[in-house]
């Protein structure tokens, strides 16, 4: 396999090489793909637990278990009141 850099991202591995981090510039072209995937891998678990959050207030919401915003909202205020009169 052969990979093209520009020459901003070939200075940035050759200052990793010469700071003594790596050993080569291979090294660090595969560290680099290794921190990427496992940015794609964090990526999809993130993606996976918000399909989640979202299929359980669709399932809410079909099965009746809702509440006003408007109700929620005063009774959020209502409760930052309390700590703030219980904090003086």
């Amino acid at each position: 396999m052969n990979v093209s850099l520009t020459p901003e991202l070939e200075n940035i591995v050759q200052l990793k090489v010469k700071g003594g981090l790596y050993n080569s510039a291979s090294e660090v072209v595969r560290e680099g793909i290794r921190l990427l995937h496992q940015r794609d891998e964090m990526r999809e678990k993130k993606l996976e637990s918000l399909r989640i959050e979202i299929q359980k207030g669709i399932d809410d919401l079909e099965g009746g278990r809702i509440r006003d915003g408007n109700e929620v909202m005063s009774e959020f205020k209502d409760r930052l009141l309390r700590m703030k009169r219980q904090n003086g």
